[in-house]
């Protein structure tokens, strides 16, 4: 069994599947997909990822703000975090974080979002799901202060060895998507090849990032199948044992994710 442990099931091109979600899950099914987690992003799409949690059973979700989408001037409240974290398929927090490679003048508005989401962690103890791009340093920083006992995942990973060394230090863990297929990824080969087994979890980001053979195409679920091929094969493992050991770690990050087999 795989678990893809980072989509976006409220954004996906359904045009592949006859404009169903229900066909876009069942098709990732039919691939050895077994579990979905559903990212929220916005206050607007909370109650969105939430109902899907609450319609399929392999499918739970997190609620959060990412930094691309904070309102100008306005950290979200914490009251509010707190009540949408509330929820019994609300298994995680974010996705959060620190993106200035597309909003470097937003700095100090993304780090008191931040903030206040690793706050929201550990009064919650649900695991935190970070999104980092052009803001390796201060988002160590923020998360060495906030010494999370439960940590996260570092989603989508793109950056070196040291600072994937770094979080995994700090007890996260590292989570690729179909980037790492890419011909221009050999940095994040490396890596990919030196994770430890038990720290390591695959995603889509659907539906964005389309691995090889599919980017150019909208992602969907069941091209996390390629990643985890892709990925068994870069470190020598087989794709049974890579599926198996990748589930083993999303069960043991996400507790209370009701997670099958």
């Amino acid at each position: 069994m795989l678990v893809d442990s980072h989509c976006h099931l409220d954004r996906l091109d359904l045009s592949a599947h006859d404009g169903s979600l229900d066909n876009a899950l069942q098709a990732a099914r039919e691939r050895g997909v077994g579990h979905f987690l559903c990212i929220g992003v916005s206050a607007e799409n909370s109650g969105a990822v939430k109902a899907l949690a609450d319609r399929y059973d392999d499918v739970d979700c997190s609620v959060g703000i990412h930094p691309l989408d904070l309102k100008p001037g306005e950290a979200p409240a914490l009251e509010w975090l707190l009540g949408e974290l509330n929820h019994p398929r609300v298994v995680a927090i974010g996705e959060t974080g620190l993106d200035y490679h597309y909003e470097p003048e937003a700095a100090e508005l993304q780090q008191a979002s931040f903030r206040l989401h690793l706050q929201a962690a550990a009064v919650t103890g649900k695991p935190v799901i970070v999104h980092t791009r052009g803001a390796r340093a201060d988002t160590l920083e923020l998360l060495r202060e906030a010494a999370l006992p439960q940590a996260g995942v570092l989603h989508c990973f793109t950056e070196d060895w040291d600072m994937a060394k770094a979080a995994l230090d700090l007890g996260f863990y590292i989570s690729l998507s179909g980037i790492v297929t890419f011909r221009n990824a050999d940095a994040l080969r490396d890596v990919a090849s030196k994770v430890p087994a038990d720290r390591l979890l695959v995603e889509t980001d659907s539906p964005y990032l389309a691995p090889i053979p599919h980017r150019g195409k909208p992602n969907l679920p069941q091209y996390v199948r390629e990643v985890a091929e892709f990925l068994a094969m870069l470190r020598g493992e087989t794709y049974e044992r890579f599926a198996e050991q990748t589930s083993e770690n999303f069960k043991r990050l996400f507790p209370l994710a009701r997670v099958k087999g």
